[in-house]
C-alpha cells in the first residue's frame, strides 16, 4: 500500500482508478479499458510533473521524510560491491543508526558511511530513527582515520533529523563527538563526498557532511533545525512550519544558490520513492563522476579544495561583494571604532601620565 502526502490527493485518486482498470473483470481487459489505462497513465504523469515542479519548502520537507523514500542501506546494497561492514567505536559500543564499511564502486575502493533511519516501525526503533549517539560518531572517526591512512576516498549518505538528544548520549559526550567528527572530516587528505538523501538535520548531519563535495537529492533538505522547531522558537507556534521552512532556505535549490552545497541530483518525477532504480543510477553516476574529479589531485590539493570551499561560503551573498582566492581577505576584519576603543583602553596609563604632567606644568606656571 502506497503512502500519499497531503498534497497528493488528486494523484491518489487517479492511481486508485488505475488499479481498478488494471483489475480484469470476467471478460478480461477490453480495448476500451486499454485506452482508459493509457489516458489515466498520462494524467498521472502530467499531474506528478505539475505538482512536483511547484513544491514549496514545507512540501519538500514532507517528501524528504517520506516513509517510502530509499534509505542509506538501499544505496549501499545496490551501488557498492564487496561491501564489508565494520562495527564499534572501541570505547563504548556499536551504534545501529549508522552503517559503515569498505566497498568498491567502478574499481574505486571507498569507505561508505550511511545514516540509517530504518524501513518500518521495528527497524526505525532499532536504529533510533537515524539519530546517532556519540559511539556512532566515534566509529565514523575511527574509520575515516583508517581510510585516510590508506588513501581511500570516503562517501557518506546523510539522512537524520539530528543527533540523538538523550541524557545517556549527553553523558557520553555527544557535543564533543560531533565536534571531533567535524574536525576529522575537515582535516582529511583524501576526498570525502557527502550525499544528503533525505533529511540533513543540525549537527547530526554536519558532523559527516563537512566534505569536499556536498550533494543533495532534488527533494531533500539541509538545515540547522527542523521547520517545526524553528516555528516553535520564533513564533511559539508549530503551525507556522511553512513560514519557517521558506525563511530557512533549506531546499537543495536555495542552498545551491547560496553556495552551501555543490550539486543537485535530479529525482524521478514524483520523488525518489517512486522509482528506486532511476534514483540509484543517478546517485551512482554522480559518485563516480566526483571520484574522477579528485583522482589526479594531490593530498594537499584535496585539503585546500575543502578548506577554500568552506571559507568562501556566503562571501558572494552578503559578507563581501566578491570571492577572492586570497585566504587573508576572507578573515575577520575588526571595525575601526573597535580598534580606537581598544587603543584607548590599552594606552590609558600613558594618557593618565600625560594628563598629570600637564596639570603639574600649569600649576607651576601659575605659581
Amino acid at each position: 500500500m502506497k503512502n500519499y502526502l497531503e498534497f497528493e490527493k488528486e494523484i491518489k485518486t487517479l492511481e486508485e482508478e488505475m488499479e481498478i482498470l488494471r483489475s480484469p473483470g470476467t471478460e478480461g481487459i477490453t480495448e476500451v479499458d486499454t485506452k482508459k489505462i493509457k489516458t489515466t497513465q498520462d494524467q498521472i504523469q502530467s499531474k506528478l510533473k505539475s505538482v512536483y515542479s511547484n513544491l514549496n519548502s514545507w512540501q519538500k520537507t514532507l517528501v524528504a521524510r517520506h516513509e517510502d523514500r530509499p534509505r542509506a542501506n538501499h544505496y549501499i546494497k545496490n551501488i557498492f560491491e564487496n561491501f564489508t561492514p565494520l562495527s564499534g567505536d572501541r570505547f563504548f559500543g556499536d551504534d545501529k543508526s549508522v552503517t559503515a564499511g569498505f566497498g568498491t564502486i567502478n574499481n574505486y575502493s571507498v569507505l561508505v558511511i550511511g545514516q540509517e533511519k530504518g524501513e518500518d516501525l521495528n527497524t526505525r526503533i532499532d536504529k533510533n530513527f537515524g539519530m546517532m549517539s556519540p559511539e556512532g560518531y566515534r566509529k565514523c572517526i575511527r574509520l575515516m582515520n583508517l581510510a585516510n591512512r590508506f588513501k581511500i576516498p570516503i562517501i557518506t549518505f546523510i539522512d537524520t533529523p539530528g543527533a540523538y538528544p538523550g541524557i545517556g548520549a549527553e553523558q557520553r559526550g555527544q557535543a564533543s563527538a560531533i565536534a571531533h567528527s567535524i574536525e576529522c572530516s575537515m582535516s582529511l587528505n583524501v576526498p570525502n563526498i557527502s550525499i544528503i538523501i533525505g533529511e540533513g538535520g543540525s549537527g547530526g548531519a554536519i558532523a559527516l557532511a563537512s566534505s569536499n563535495k556536498v550533494i543533495m537529492l532534488e527533494n531533500s533538505i539541509y538545515s540547522v533545525i527542523s521547520p517545526e522547531g524553528c516555528a516553535s522558537i520564533l513564533w511559539r507556534d508549530p503551525a507556522k512550519s511553512l513560514e519557517a521552512a521558506e525563511a530557512m532556505k533549506l531546499s537543495a535549490q536555495d542552498l545551491l544558490k547560496l553556495g552551501v552545497i555543490d550539486e543537485i541530483i535530479h529525482e524521478p518525477i514524483g520523488g525518489a520513492h517512486r522509482n528506486y532504480d532511476d534514483i540509484t543510477n543517478n546517485v551512482k553516476n554522480t559518485i563516480v563522476e566526483n571520484l574522477k574529479f579528485f583522482k589526479d589531485m594531490s593530498e594537499n590539493e584535496i585539503y585546500e579544495h575543502r578548506k577554500n570551499k568552506f571559507l568562501k561560503i556566503g562571501r558572494d551573498k552578503g559578507f563581501v561583494k566578491q570571492s577572492t582566492k586570497n585566504d587573508s581577505e576572507l578573515m575577520y576584519k575588526e571595525p575601526i571604532l573597535n580598534k580606537l576603543k581598544r587603543n584607548i583602553y590599552t594606552n590609558k596609563f600613558i594618557y593618565l601620565v600625560v594628563g598629570l604632567a600637564t596639570i603639574v606644568t600649569i600649576i607651576g606656571l601659575l605659581y
